[in-house]
């Protein structure tokens, strides 16, 4: 198996229409938070996902908090949702206009951690999609070999 790269990056999609905001909030906020502020913005996702994410899916290494108060972050720069929009034929997606205003958002992991923790921003990572019922999450980044499957990921 592949171990972690020396510099492992995440990524985030959204729409383009979405810029404005956040550029103007200087932040990424999670599904709970753009609720709870009142944020107008292109919904790309699965809205059944959405509403697990917020009602049903702890992040158990933060007691207490749930999946939707976190920004999602793909270790992968092309994720199975970007094709999931690019087909744009989902039962489970409203949204329809491809993957082509879709803007890809990078970070340095180390950096984004160090960022978090400095601000006291809870962060965790899961070993398989956050949206399931089967992930588990961590808040130590030395578990990144022992979990993530960096082959597939580099695949």
């Amino acid at each position: 198996m592949a171990k972690i790269p020396k510099d492992p990056k995440i990524y985030h999609i959204t729409h383009i229409s979405n810029l404005d905001t956040i550029l103007k909030e200087k932040m990424l906020w999670s599904d709970a938070k753009r609720l709870e502020l009142g944020l107008d913005c292109e919904i790309i996702g699965m809205s059944e996902i959405k509403r697990r994410r917020l009602k049903d899916l702890e992040v158990k290494c933060h007691s207490g908090t749930m999946v939707g108060e976190y920004v999602p972050f793909y270790f992968c720069p092309r994720s199975i949702m970007l094709y999931i929009l690019y087909m744009g034929n989902h039962p489970g997606i409203d949204y329809r206009e491809g993957q082509e205003p879709i803007i890809h958002l990078q970070a340095d992991l180390k950096a984004a951690v160090k960022w978090a923790n400095d601000n006291r921003i809870l962060w965790a990572f899961s070993d398989i999609n956050a949206g399931t019922y089967a992930a588990q999450f961590y808040d130590d980044l030395s578990r990144l070999n022992d979990v993530i499957n960096w082959s597939a990921i580099e695949a």
